[in-house]
């Protein structure tokens, strides 16, 4: 089969065409590939940065990627539940399900956990392999282009329903994907004002497109603008998605008192926060989000697609071939580019 590899521990990529497809355990399913996204880590590995020089050294050379949708063509013994010909996408945590964590309800924070396309050979391929609890048995009417971007909207839906949002102010700091179906989802569950944060135009639109009220770049003065929108007494949540420290710093100085802080952003260096006024003092309830609660942020994700509330095709900005990966990961550096799409 055609696969993209991780061969050395450099920049750049390598597609192969001569990879065999994967042989499935017992427990695992094969699914053919009908597209596949890239992802903010895929883009981490393929430059080989800081983060995945100590993250995924010991696992090259191997095939990476891990968002998808594609159709079950083979089932393994020990599977339950899915079958042959079933249009799936995947869950990427792939738990033990024997730690504390996965006992009591939290697969998500497995002590055990491995990443597909990241420890485990991924889905920049025509074929993957994933153990059957993994696979999230799709609407078919839901076109594999636009399925395969439901890993990160889960991300969104774990952020956003992590409290309350209905007649709630928020600001979102980082207008990605992600943030950018936050944005979306707020506004579909009836927040009284969202505002978002993000330093490009670009993304602002997009922010814009999916129902935010307020866009606000971080110039100086939208501290001051984010207190006049709510009233002078700040944002009641605060979701960080963008992974800066400035943005995190910021969002605590505005937060209402009693507010709800979520943080989903990967901070590349430690953070310095003012803990005691901006946290103590304001009685703030500070969470931190890991991927998506097994499974429920998946339903309540497919429960906004059905709906009809959340279009996540508005999302998907390229549709390129899988040997077209590289073209992606320009469009996706040069700022102009959301979700992109590849198809095998």
């Amino acid at each position: 089969m055609l696969a993209v590899w991780k061969s050395k521990p450099e920049e750049g990529l390598e597609i192969k065409e001569d990879t065999e497809v994967p042989k499935i355990k017992p427990n695992e399913v094969l699914v053919k590939v009908g597209a596949t996204s890239i992802c903010g880590t895929d883009k981490h590995i393929y430059e080989w940065d800081k983060w995945a020089q100590e993250r995924i050294t010991k696992n090259v050379p191997y095939i990476f990627g891990h968002e998808v949708s594609g159709e079950v063509v083979d089932v393994g013994e020990a599977t339950r539940g899915i079958k042959k010909g079933d249009r799936v996408s995947a869950e990427t945590h792939i738990a033990c399900w024997h730690c504390f964590q996965c006992k009591t309800g939290n697969a998500h924070i497995c002590e055990n956990v491995k990443i597909l396309g990241v420890d485990v050979d991924g889905t920049f391929a025509e074929y993957v392999a994933i153990p059957w609890q993994n696979a999230w048995v799709n609407d078919p009417s839901l076109p594999h282009w636009v399925a395969t971007a439901q890993e990160p909207l889960g991300n969104a839906v774990h952020t956003v329903f992590d409290g309350e949002v209905a007649g709630k102010s928020v600001v979102i700091f980082g207008m990605g994907p992600i943030g950018v179906c936050a944005a979306g989802l707020c506004h579909a569950a009836g927040a009284e004002k969202v505002i978002a944060v993000d330093p490009q135009d670009y993304r602002l639109k997009f922010a814009e497109d999916f129902g935010a009220d307020v866009l606000l770049k971080p110039d100086g003065k939208h501290l001051e603008r984010i207190m006049e929108e709510t009233g002078g007494r700040g944002p009641e949540v605060m979701l960080e998605i963008s992974g800066s420290s400035h943005a995190l710093r910021d969002g605590l100085e505005v937060l209402r008192p009693g507010g709800r802080v979520s943080i989903l952003g990967i901070f590349k260096e430690p953070v310095q926060v003012d803990v005691t006024n901006n946290i103590v003092f304001k009685g703030a309830k500070v969470h931190g989000i890991n991927g998506r609660k097994m499974f429920e942020s998946w339903y309540t994700a497919a429960a906004f697609l059905k709906s009809g509330k959340l279009d996540l095709s508005k999302l998907v900005t390229h549709r390129l071939k899988l040997t077209e990966i590289e073209k992606g990961f320009e469009a996706l550096s040069s700022g102009e580019a959301m979700k992109v799409v590849l198809e095998p």
